[in-house]
């Protein structure tokens, strides 16, 4: 294992190539361009082990919306490539302001039937907040990179129909699951206990609102409004005070006004918001506020305490805020979202300890040796606590690569700043 006082320019620059080799080997090639549907439109979903197709039942938002974002993403990264990109972003933004939008009532439906028309499924045609936050996301970042005037119009209309319908004047946040036509869903409909993603109606979830400040984020980047700044605002420190507290866990569920619901720790969301919130007061252009600093070192620092494996690398699902690993599977995002907060931790706190770079290492070769499929190509969802693996789908709903991008394309980014002309990293 390097130190990270002996990382020399040519060891670092291998490291960095390595990264993006398995970016493009085991993330871009698996899904571009294959996934894109030209006859329905919009990007297919349901992968078998070896990318076997399998059936589409519905369109997510959510999926739709990620994969848009990659494509988005390469378009700066390969410039050499840039057109093919550019035209797979288009693709993604088509299907997104097509099928996926409500023209009549505005905002994203949740999902659509496989024919791509009017939702025909389980959740019909309800809204949700969490699905609505990530077509921001990629339409945002479509228009950074193309200029295309239709990114920042769908972003921006999507953010305002958010105003309008689920912003809480009274408690700050939003108000998640909703109608067609954007009436919270404060009780459970007939048949039905939890919302699209699991939280129960009427209810707050830590992960609508950690995923509303990225998108946030990424709009304000785009479009310097001053209501958008203060949703930013609001939602940093409604996630930095209320959903996280010490010794560096986050709540997982709320009552509207901001009172935690016990629950378990999440380490994947605790690492994964670690750089969320320092990204978006980078974003904000604020001086660095030593509350969010202290919170996002926390959190990195309770994961690396409670939920590591020490032995092979990797974070754990899940546990509890002192007490042992409760679930030590290991989901592949969480794993990205690791490798890429710990190499944060490190550019900033390198200089006094060597535990971030440590880790960082470790987790890559984890990743390498054992989320990785050498066989077919891709990433396994999940590796058990044993190291087999037994769900073998490479792409389902919550099973793409907006994750895994996103952590490569920034570990790359910052293994390329990390300066070696002393023969140290910062």
């Amino acid at each position: 294992m390097i130190s990270s006082a002996n990382f020399t320019e040519a060891e670092r620059r291998e490291m960095a190539d390595a990264i993006e080799q398995n970016l493009v080997e085991h993330v871009l090639v698996p899904w571009f361009p294959r996934a894109l549907e030209k006859k329905r439109g919009g990007y297919h979903q349901n992968y078998g082990e070896s990318w076997n197709e399998l059936p589409d039942l519905s369109r997510s938002v959510v999926y739709q919306s990620r994969l848009t974002w990659v494509a988005a993403a390469a378009v700066n990264f390969f410039p050499k490539q840039a057109d093919d990109w550019r035209a797979r972003l288009r693709h993604g933004c088509d299907y997104l302001r097509g099928p996926m939008w409500d023209a009549e009532h505005g905002g994203w439906y949740w999902e659509v039937g496989a024919d791509s028309k009017l939702p025909d499924t389980m959740r019909g045609t309800e809204k949700h907040a969490y699905g609505i936050a990530f077509g921001i996301y990629a339409s945002a970042t479509a228009f950074r990179v193309m200029k295309d005037q239709c990114g920042l119009t769908d972003a921006r209309d999507a953010f305002l129909w958010l105003e309008r319908n689920a912003h809480d004047e009274r408690n700050g946040g939003y108000f998640e699951a909703l109608t067609r036509e954007g009436k919270p869903l404060l009780e459970a409909p007939q048949g039905q206990t939890t919302d699209a993603i699991g939280t129960r109606y009427g209810l707050r979830s830590m992960n609508t609102h950690i995923h509303l400040l990225e998108s946030f984020t990424q709009l304000y980047e785009v479009w310097r409004d001053e209501l958008l700044r203060a949703r930013l605002l609001e939602l940093l420190e409604i996630i930095r005070d209320k959903v996280c507290t010490d010794p560096g866990v986050m709540n997982l569920y709320f009552t509207p006004d901001w009172r935690a619901i016990p629950d378990h720790d999440s380490y994947g969301h605790d690492v994964e918001t670690a750089f969320l919130m320092l990204e978006a007061e980078a974003v904000l252009g604020k001086k660095p506020d030593p509350k969010t600093e202290r919170m996002a070192k926390l959190l990195v620092d309770h994961a690396l305490a409670y939920g590591w494996d020490e032995t092979q690398g990797g974070f754990y699902r899940e546990g509890t805020a002192f007490g042992i690993a409760e679930d030590k599977r290991k989901e592949w995002w969480v794993q990205f979202e690791g490798l890429n907060a710990l190499l944060l931790m490190h550019q900033k706190y390198g200089q006094s300890t060597d535990r971030y770079f440590k880790a960082f290492q470790q987790q890559w070769s984890f990743i390498k040796d054992h989320q990785v499929d050498k066989e077919f190509g891709g990433v396994f969802d999940t590796v058990e606590s044993d190291g087999s693996v037994k769900d073998y789908t490479k792409s389902r709903i919550w099973k793409e690569c907006y994750h895994e991008s996103r952590a490569l394309l920034n570990t790359i980014e910052r293994l390329q700043q990390l300066t070696s002309e002393t023969g140290k990293t910062p």
